[in-house]
């Protein structure tokens, strides 16, 4: 599967070569780290313990933490262990490892707040026939797949990645293993690798989020069009609305990071959105969940 490979190990720059700040950031990410798993796996745990929460939306929520959990689990205990330690190095198989991971899980969550709007197309265009359509059959398959089409897309670009020729420097500007850092490092031709990620990536951003913008074009058009009372309304929008800033804050950034042509200038932006999807936007979407759980508990 490798293919000449002379690099065995890469070495993660991190986010600052400079030794003083370094407790300091592991202090304030290890605080976002735990909150975002406790936060999360509250949520999990709540959705699998309450009867009430037993529906297509809490299990699609469920399946949300579940992957949140998991996709912080990728980078950044390596991150933080990097900021406490002079040895930076991870082995060419765990580099290509938390590639496929970080790849499978953000791709999956993707395609799962695409399925969560159309949950909400369903239950809130379709009422009468919303427990028919969104079965538990039904769910149970659409969360499978999703998983699996992740699974194939991570897949491909660690397979394809792992066949590139690393015989130069190993240092990686990052704090975690990327195709655009490796690609930079890799000796010899990498338009193909280039552009199955643009063109991959492209469709795993771009494809989930269109289908919400439809699906929440239909909602917001049937519901202006049916819905009398304000109070309903004004419920369901709120909803929406906090699903798509999850959606917004998931896409952004990889059409910024994967898709937007590799140049020198562009490396520090790179990492700093890298940090707001991998940190930020999990917190972000982590309140967001526990909102709605409280507000759906209310009712």
């Amino acid at each position: 599967m490798l293919n000449q490979i002379s690099v065995t190990e890469f070495l993660l720059l991190g986010l600052t070569d400079i030794q003083d700040p370094q407790p300091f950031l592991f202090a304030v990410f290890l605080t976002i780290y735990l909150e975002n798993v406790a936060g999360n796996g509250a949520i999990l745990m709540i959705v699998l313990s309450d009867p009430r929460l037993h529906s297509p939306m809490y299990f699609f929520l469920g399946n949300l933490s579940c992957l949140d959990i998991c996709y912080s689990m990728v980078t950044l205990p390596k991150m933080l262990e990097n900021f406490l330690s002079t040895h930076k190095a991870l082995s060419f198989i765990g580099c290509i490892s938390q590639l496929h991971f970080f790849h499978f899980l953000g791709s999956t969550e993707s395609l799962l707040l695409a399925v969560m709007a159309s949950d909400r197309f369903v239950a809130i265009c379709r009422p009468l026939h919303y427990t028919v359509i969104m079965n538990p059959q039904l769910c149970i398959q659409m969360a499978i797949t999703i998983w699996v089409i992740g699974f194939l897309h991570a897949l491909l670009h660690s397979i394809m990645t792992s066949r590139l020729n690393f015989c130069g420097s190993n240092h990686i500007h990052h704090f975690f293993c990327d195709v655009k850092p490796l690609l930079e490092l890799a000796c010899g031709n990498t338009e193909l690798n280039q552009r199955l990620l643009n063109t991959v990536m492209g469709t795993t951003a771009t494809g989930p989020f269109f289908l919400t913008l439809l699906s929440y074009s239909y909602i917001i058009t049937s519901l202006f069009l049916k819905t009398p009372s304000c109070s309903i309304l004004h419920r369901a929008l709120s909803t929406c609305a906090s699903h798509f800033m999850m959606v917004v804050l998931l896409s952004a950034p990889v059409l910024f990071i994967d898709i937007h042509p590799t140049s020198g200038s562009s490396g520090d932006m790179d990492w700093l959105i890298a940090i707001m999807y991998t940190l930020v936007t999990p917190e972000v979407k982590s309140a967001l969940n526990r909102a709605n759980r409280r507000k759906y508990t209310k009712h």
